[in-house]
């Protein structure tokens, strides 16, 4: 792929200033209706060392207006950042509708300079890959527009620009020893960069490959590239018709198994054997508590249910025994309007518990495929393509080694009515009931498709879901402290094994 480039192509000056006085106009010109399109774009600057990428940044920006960009130079993870899931700290940067993010250097690099220094397991490249495809196919369907570049250089020109900025005074602090490491193993540098070219070039995020040798000729590629990927962004975006971005629902047949129905709902503790047994389960995860943080394993625990089903008192008798250092509930209701200018799994990898902590998820992800999609507030086409994401984003959680439990509370109409009925007539309690729960149970029987049909396409063997039966409180929330401690157990002996 590489070798196919022609590395002697080159560009006079008064073409190159010509050239780029345009491009700069024009992409400052795509800039201001990137704005007013809310089109965000993601440009990613990969490499050789000494390619002109800073060179080619600094000309980029001169001519933007510095309000609608942020410049993400990627460096190695720090202490915290290794903490969390390999793909966490860049969700954290992404830019927001109508902003562009510029990664100098990126994702990527873990499949090059840490591949080359063997600061990366080869037997975890391929999934690494896969994460990165799933991160930024995701990105493009939510309507982000992706521009990667990979600057080639023949060794000889990286030879010759290494020994040139070494020996300015201005400029010799750039040169790192890895960027001579680059040049020694350059035989071996392009093939890792030729697998990664192979890999991760996809149809939603293809690879633009630029001759670097000479530096107006890729300063004059980059920003034509670019400017031809946002012109035809936005002629796309302007082209398409309500229609186009939300079809009119298709007839849903619910042909998933009724899993909640099939919950138990009779099964109950008295309270003698529910103080006994939680008691003990509380003991049992508190020493736990000390092992997760001992191994650093992240537990991640998602509560959805139907209202009034318990969630909040089944977190509570949880977290009671737990030190409150070690533990954040989030709950989640609608996004706020800074959440809604981000992929909607946006707010929930920044809420990603460090690793040794317990993240609790009092509503989760699964909005998405529930409440928004039952409501509404989502697409068919953005629900849909949800629970492929939702899977996505757990198999990274599982890969990191978190312990990700997942409950489904399941009660009656008759029993969620009767508690609907006591907090009405409980001054205490009162609040907790809203005019949108009223409304929410007359669509009980949209909720419960939608909630089989999302335990359908969501339980994995490393994911699976825990339907509990909520009817009476006791028994739940005894069953619930029970499993997680199973789920911490089962962890800690993969851990000990492997």
């Amino acid at each position: 792929m590489l070798d196919t480039l022609d590395l002697d192509r080159s560009l006079d000056k008064v073409t190159y200033k010509t050239r780029i006085e345009e491009l700069m106009c024009q992409l400052r010109s795509l800039q201001q209706a990137c704005w007013q399109a809310k089109l965000p774009l993601v440009v990613v600057l990969e490499g050789w060392a000494a390619a002109g990428k800073g060179a080619l940044l600094k000309k980029m920006v001169n001519y933007m207006d510095p309000r609608g960009f942020s410049v993400h130079p990627i460096l190695p993870p720090t202490r915290i950042e290794q903490r969390y899931p390999f793909m966490w700290r860049f969700w954290q940067e992404l830019p927001p509708k109508g902003s562009i993010g510029i990664f100098y250097h990126s994702w990527y690099t873990h499949l090059l300079e840490d591949r080359l220094f063997k600061r990366v397991d080869e037997a975890d490249v391929p999934e690494v890959m896969g994460q990165i495809n799933a991160f930024e196919r995701q990105l493009v369907e939510d309507g982000v527009a992706v521009a990667k570049f990979f600057i080639h250089l023949s060794r000889k020109e990286l030879k010759k620009r290494l020994k040139k900025s070494a020996k300015d005074e201005l400029t010799a602090w750039r040169v790192r020893p890895e960027d001579w490491q680059q040049e020694q193993n350059y035989k071996k540098y392009r093939n890792l960069a030729e697998e990664m070219l192979l890999h991760t070039s996809t149809g939603f995020a293809p690879w633009m490959l630029v001759e670097g040798n000479c530096q107006r000729w890729a300063r004059i590629k980059v920003l034509s590239q670019l400017v031809a990927l946002l012109t035809e962004a936005l002629d796309r975006q302007a082209l398409e018709t309500p229609q186009m971005i939300n079809p009119p629902p298709q007839p849903l047949v619910d042909t998933s198994p009724d899993y909640v129905g099939k919950a138990d709902l009779s099964l109950n503790l008295d309270k003698k054997e529910y103080k006994k047994r939680l008691r003990s389960a509380q003991l049992d995860l508190k020493k736990l508590q000390l092992k997760i943080y001992q191994q650093q394993i992240p537990v991640i625990l998602v509560f959805e249910g139907w209202d009034a089903a318990g969630k909040g008192g089944a977190i509570k008798r949880l977290t009671d025994i737990l030190d409150p250092r070690s533990y954040k509930v989030n709950t989640y209701s609608a996004p706020s309007e800074e959440e809604k200018q981000y992929h909607y799994l946006w707010r929930f990898w920044r809420k990603l518990p460090l690793a040794g902590n317990f993240g609790i998820f009092d509503r989760s992800w699964y909005g998405r495929v529930l409440v928004e999609r039952v409501e509404g507030f989502a697409s068919e086409w953005e629900w849909r393509r949800a629970y492929r994401e939702i899977n996505e984003f757990e198999a990274q959680l599982i890969s990191h080694g978190s312990v990700l439990v997942k409950f489904w509370l399941q009660i009656d109409p008759d029993e969620q009515l009767r508690r609907f009925e006591a907090r009405q007539n409980d001054p205490f309690k009162r609040y907790k009931l809203t005019d949108e729960d009223w409304r929410n149970r007359e669509k009980w029987d949209l909720y419960e498709m939608a909630i089989n049909q999302a335990i359908a396409r969501t339980s994995t063997p490393s994911t699976p879901w825990s339907i509990v039966p909520a009817n009476d409180k006791y028994y739940a929330r005894v069953f619930i402290i029970e499993t997680i401690i199973q789920s911490i157990e089962n962890q800690l002996k993969r851990k000990k094994k492997g």
